[in-house]
């Protein structure tokens, strides 16, 4: 990698998956409109998260990170958001609760709409077509005028994107996530979730807690960690035309931060040696992931880790693993052991949806619950052989009664898949199912603090 690095200097580099425009000058327009439009986050909250991932890869906390697959214009309502910040806060109240560590909050919202492809053509009944590349690229319909490449999708992504941000903005900070309200975020169809019935039980038990605090003297509505919470959004930095035009330069400290989200990460097709879009992300400021998967040596790793963050800022990098449910045990420990002998601080998070995709019977793509499960088990145990502190969540879920995902305590079936499947890429959680996974979790991280009390002792 070369020293100098300027907002466009990943256009010498190996660019993987971008879409091809055909209309250069269309292009020019749109990159030209965004870079005049205000920034969508602000460095000083980039900064904010960086400081409280830090805790994260110091063992303090856990980072909680979910959204959607692939955001779209279709399924743009505030409804939509509003149910998966609900679910989300759910979650992040039952594993606060069980680890009694704070939880980092972080969306996939608010800008989660560029998708990689294993082939940038799509053939049906001989007709050739670009491939869908996510909604701000192109249409999802099979059609010659809806598949074209067009960058004035962008401009439409980035209102959207900034529609959803201050809608999550009023709901994180006016009151909706206030704890005194936690009843009221479990959704009306999870009544039939054995899993609703037990975060009724915990609602209840921190209302206990609450009460008990205002008759000890202290009053929860003076406290403002009671009355709402930090909420960041992350998505992919794939379309680096996007990117580029989102990047500004600090005012206070001069250096240049993506203002498309809080956190962007770098997946598993775009992470290797002379990519584009690690170019990109090492001039940044924001905290950054990056998927690790297979494919992925640990001698690679630590070259990336060295280029990505030179001075080993705390908070700065989260590994994202994804090896499948039966790739975990083989694929992570060389990792872990190699991050952990050259000194690195990241934080650790688990992936265990795209290592598990499977083509149901009834010829739908699903992620069986049972394996999403058994990823995330193998990621603790991992950790937990290696001494590592297993950091952190992400999952592609969504607040809507989506049947995407086989299994679960709502017992999805193979047969039941074509009711509700309305993801434009990849199968969701739906609201019932992370919930459900929240609470496994929580087991785990409770097992985990019981085991580093007795070897305390």
């Amino acid at each position: 990698m070369s020293q100098s690095w300027k907002r466009d200097s990943w256009q010498s580099f190996e660019a993987r998956h971008l879409p091809a425009y055909e209309d250069e000058a269309a292009l020019q327009d749109a990159t030209r409109t965004l870079k005049s439009y205000p920034p969508l986050v602000f460095a000083g909250e980039a900064r904010a998260l960086k400081a409280d991932l830090a805790q994260v890869a110091r063992g303090e906390a856990f980072l909680l990170q979910g959204g959607d697959c692939a955001e779209s214009f279709a399924e743009f309502h505030p409804n939509n958001i509003r149910d998966t910040f609900r679910v989300i806060l759910q979650m992040a109240v039952v594993l606060t609760f069980a680890s009694k560590q704070s939880v980092v909050k972080v969306g996939r919202m608010a800008g989660q709409f560029a998708k990689p492809r294993s082939s940038p053509t799509e053939t049906k009944d001989g007709i050739t077509l670009p491939s869908y590349l996510g909604d701000n690229v192109n249409g999802i319909e099979f059609d010659a005028k809806e598949r074209a490449n067009d960058p004035a999708r962008m401009v439409r992504a980035y209102s959207q994107a900034a529609a959803t941000l201050n809608l999550l903005r009023a709901f994180a900070g006016g009151g909706y996530a206030n704890l005194r309200q936690v009843h009221q975020w479990t959704l009306d169809f999870m009544g039939r979730s054995p899993w609703a019935a037990k975060f009724a039980e915990t609602a209840d038990r921190i209302g206990e807690a609450l009460d008990f605090m205002e008759a000890c003297g202290i009053d929860p509505a003076t406290v403002p960690q009671l009355q709402g919470t930090s909420f960041y959004t992350s998505h992919e930095a794939l379309l680096l035309p996007y990117e580029e035009a989102m990047t500004r330069q600090d005012s206070l400290t001069g250096d240049w931060y993506d203002t498309s989200a809080h956190m962007v990460w770098i997946g598993d097709r775009t992470r290797f040696d002379g990519s584009a879009h690690v170019e990109f992300a090492r001039g940044i400021g924001n905290p950054l992931g990056m998927k690790c998967g297979p494919s992925l040596e640990p001698d690679a790793l630590l070259r990336l880790l060295d280029t990505l963050n030179p001075k080993r800022e705390e908070g700065r990098i989260t590994l994202i693993s994804r090896f499948g449910h039966e790739g975990v045990e083989a694929g992570l420990p060389r990792l872990i052991r190699a991050v952990q002998r050259e000194g690195h601080p990241v934080v650790w998070s688990c992936d265990p949806m795209h290592g598990n995709v499977v083509k149901s019977e009834s010829g739908y793509k699903t992620r069986p619950f049972d394996r999403i499960l058994s990823e995330a088990k193998s990621f603790f145990a991992v950790h937990h052989a290696e001494g590592s502190h297993p950091g952190g969540i992400h999952i592609e879920m969504t607040g809507q009664d989506v049947t995407e995902c086989v299994g679960g305590a709502v017992a999805i079936t193979d047969d039941a898949l074509g009711d509700r499947y309305h993801t434009h890429c990849d199968p969701r959680l739906n609201a019932a199912q992370s919930l459900e996974l929240a609470f496994l979790m929580a087991d785990m991280l409770n097992a985990q603090g019981r085991e580093k009390q007795t070897e305390a002792a």
